[in-house]
C-alpha cells in the first residue's frame, strides 16, 4: 500500500516536471514570434517613413517650380510677349485708359510737355468728316515706334469725346528704334462720338504692308501739309502734330536706353492712375490734344471743355501755336523726304 502511494507520487511529480519542461521548451517559441512581429512592424514602419519623407520631396519640389513660376511672371511686369500683338483691349485696360479720372488730368495739366501742334496749311478751312462734324485725322502705322507713343495719348484724349469699339493690342516693329513698344492699333476698331468725326489710319503693318491707302481728301491733306513721315494728325485742319509729342524711350524699362525692354501694356495702364514721370507726358499731351479738339468743337461738351485747366492750354496753344513749315518748305523737298522714309523703311525689312 505504502509502496502504491510512493510510485503514484513520483508519478505526480514525473507529470508536474514534463509540464515545466513543456513550458520552458514553449517559451522561446513565444518569445521569437514576438520578436519576429516586432521586426516586421519596425521595417513596416521604416518602408512608411521612407515614402513619407520622398513624398514629401516631391511636394517640396512642385511648390518650389511653381513658386518660381508664379514669381517670374509677377516679378517681370516689363515683358512684352506676341500674345499682346492685334488682341482685344481687354476690359479692364480699355476702362482704364479710356476713363482716366478727370482729377488726375487736372492735376497733371500739361505734365511739362512742349506745345506740340503746328498751325494747319489753310487753317481757315475747317475740316469735316463723313457725318460733318468736325474731323480728328490720324495717319500712322503699326511699325513706327513714335506712333505707338502717340496711341496713348489720343486713346486717352478720344475717351474724352466718344466710344472706341474694337480696340485691339499692338506693338511697334522689334527691329526699329525702340523696339517692341506696347500700344494700340486703329487698324480694325471704330470710333464714335456725338462731338466729332474721327478718321484714325493705320497706313502700315509691322511688316510694312499697306493697310489703308489713304482716300483722295486724305491725300489732299497730307500734301497739303507736305507730309515727311509718321505720326501725323490734323485736327480740324486747325493743328496738327507731326511726330512724337513726348519721348517713346519713357515706355521702356531703362527710360535713358531706347533698346532696353519695353514696359508691357499692364505696366503702363498701372501708371495713368496716379502722378509719375510717364503718366504726366502721356496725359499732359492727352490733354492738349483734348484742348485742340475743344477748339473745333466749339468747346463741346461743356462737361469737358469748361475744365479750366483745358481752357488755359486752349488758350495757350491758340497764343503760342505757330505755322508749320514742312522740311526745305516745298513739295520737292517733301518728296525727297518720303524718298528717304522709304530708304528706312527697306533698311528696318532687311
Amino acid at each position: 500500500m505504502a509502496k502504491t502511494k510512493q510510485q503514484s507520487a513520483a508519478s505526480a511529480a514525473n507529470r508536474r516536471e514534463q509540464a515545466r519542461q513543456g513550458r520552458s521548451a514553449a517559451q522561446p517559441t513565444s518569445s521569437r514570434s514576438k520578436q519576429l512581429k516586432r521586426g516586421k512592424r519596425n521595417r513596416q514602419a521604416q518602408r512608411n517613413a521612407t515614402w513619407l519623407f520622398v513624398g514629401g520631396i516631391l511636394v517640396l519640389v512642385v511648390v518650389v517650380v511653381g513658386l518660381f513660376i508664379f514669381l517670374s511672371k509677377q516679378s517681370n511686369p516689363a515683358t512684352t510677349t506676341s500674345s499682346a500683338v492685334n488682341t482685344a483691349v481687354d476690359a479692364a485696360t480699355f476702362k482704364t485708359v479710356t476713363q482716366v479720372d478727370p482729377s488726375i488730368l487736372d492735376q497733371v495739366g500739361t505734365g511739362g510737355v512742349s506745345n506740340p501742334f503746328k498751325l494747319a496749311q489753310g487753317a481757315g478751312t475747317p475740316l469735316t468728316g463723313a457725318t460733318g462734324k468736325p474731323e480728328v485725322f490720324f495717319y500712322g502705322a503699326e511699325w513706327c515706334p513714335n506712333c505707338a507713343a502717340e496711341r496713348w495719348s489720343i486713346v486717352v484724349a478720344l475717351g474724352r469725346f466718344g466710344t472706341f469699339s474694337g480696340l485691339r493690342t499692338m506693338v511697334s516693329a522689334s527691329n526699329d528704334s525702340y523696339p517692341s513698344t506696347a500700344t494700340f492699333t486703329f487698324g480694325q476698331n471704330s470710333y464714335t462720338s456725338a462731338y466729332i468725326d474721327a478718321a484714325l489710319i493705320e497706313h502700315e503693318d509691322l511688316q510694312h504692308n499697306v493697310l489703308h491707302a489713304p482716300t483722295t481728301s486724305e491725300q489732299q491733306i497730307l500734301t497739303q501739309n507736305n507730309f515727311s513721315g509718321y505720326p501725323f494728325m490734323d485736327i480740324g485742319n486747325k493743328y496738327l502734330i507731326t511726330g512724337a509729342s513726348y519721348d517713346p524711350g519713357l515706355l521702356r524699362v531703362n527710360t535713358s536706353d531706347p533698346t532696353s525692354q519695353a514696359l508691357s501694356m499692364q505696366a503702363i495702364v498701372s501708371q495713368l492712375t496716379s502722378e509719375n514721370q510717364l503718366s504726366k507726358s502721356i496725359l499732359g499731351t492727352a490733354n492738349y490734344l483734348t484742348a485742340s479738339i475743344c477748339a473745333i468743337t466749339n468747346n463741346q461738351p461743356s462737361s469737358v471743355c469748361s475744365d479750366s485747366v483745358i481752357q488755359n492750354i486752349e488758350t495757350s496753344i491758340a497764343q503760342t501755336t505757330q505755322a508749320y513749315v514742312a522740311p526745305g518748305g516745298s513739295s520737292l523737298t517733301a518728296l525727297a523726304a518720303n524718298m528717304a522714309m522709304d530708304v528706312r523703311r527697306q533698311q528696318h525689312l532687311a
